[in-house]
């Protein structure tokens, strides 16, 4: 019996096609890339990289492994990634292009969109002041409403290592929505 390391196995051939990987997935990927990114992220941007990248590493895709997990540890990598150019833009003083949030369009009055507009941005000015390991999870299991175990499989973290990250970090994000409430209130 021959022994791989763990570095040389060999590719393996997918029987996944990835039109159809697309097909079943993307509104997923787009989902959790508005959710792990905020209103400042580019969805369409976000989801065509992820399958960009599902495309050129999809021979290296296990068969046995599932395809969600796969494609939020990309997404999850990605939008880290503009969320790290984001910062550097906005650090260097380069303006940065905020878009609406991704989502189906409701008629409501212009208060009414103006409140939650509000709210919408301390959420996630909130979410921005966690750690990006918080950060995550807060999203997987606040906004997606997945159980510790389902975020276990899906990001290969241990159980109790995600039940404490979350006790972090909504702990952290109580705090600093309640500091930016505070400051809101204070400069009215």
């Amino acid at each position: 019996m021959v022994r791989l390391q763990p570095d040389a196995r060999p590719a393996l051939s997918a029987p996944l096609d990835i039109g159809e990987l697309y097909r079943t997935h993307a509104a997923t990927v787009a989902r959790w890339a508005t959710r792990l990114g905020g209103p400042s992220v580019d969805v369409e941007d976000v989801v065509h990289e992820v399958f960009l990248v599902a495309h050129r590493r999809l021979r290296e895709f296990r068969p046995d492994a599932k395809p969600t997990t796969w494609l939020f540890r990309t997404t999850d990598l990605i939008v880290r990634t503009h969320r790290r150019r984001a910062r550097l833009r906005a650090w260097l003083g380069r303006a940065v292009a905020r878009e609406e949030p991704a989502g189906a369009l409701a008629v409501v009055s212009p208060v009414e969109d103006l409140i939650e507009r509000e709210r919408t941005q301390l959420v996630y000015r909130a979410m921005d002041a966690l750690g990006e390991k918080y950060r995550s999870l807060f999203v997987l299991y606040e906004l997606e409403g997945m159980s510790g175990e389902e975020i276990a499989t899906l990001t290969g973290i241990n159980p109790s290592t995600i039940w404490v990250r979350l006790h972090r970090a909504r702990a952290r994000f109580v705090a600093r929505v309640q500091t930016l409430a505070a400051r809101e209130k204070d400069s009215t």
